[in-house]
């Protein structure tokens, strides 16, 4: 969740010629991160949850690639996306220990 607020900060600041375009690809990637662990979760099947982690850290990946793509289009400089870039590390980590934890071995 702190990586959608972070995403939707960012995207706020973006210049209104891509609030609707690089804007919205941003907040719906950030939204489906969370959406996805919790449907997931909410799955009776491991195998489920699995897939529902896999589609998060998709989405994750779309966030980060976002956030850079910002940055090289110098809509906004890098120290203005650096806590959601950083949320994203986290996010990333967390994601990837929940997946190992899940996966039998």
């Amino acid at each position: 969740m702190e990586l959608l607020v972070e995403a939707y900060r960012v995207a706020r600041q973006l210049p209104e010629v891509e609030r609707f375009g690089l804007g919205a690809q941003l907040r719906r990637a950030a939204v489906s991160i969370p959406a996805n662990i919790a449907e997931g979760f909410g799955r009776s099947a491991r195998g489920d949850y699995l897939r529902h982690l896999s589609i998060a850290s998709g989405s994750l990946r779309e966030v980060e690639t976002h956030l850079e793509a910002i940055t090289l289009l110098e809509y906004l400089p890098a120290a203005a996306t650096t806590s959601a870039t950083d949320a994203a590390a986290r996010t990333a980590y967390l994601l990837s220990r929940m997946r190992r934890g899940l996966t039998p071995r």
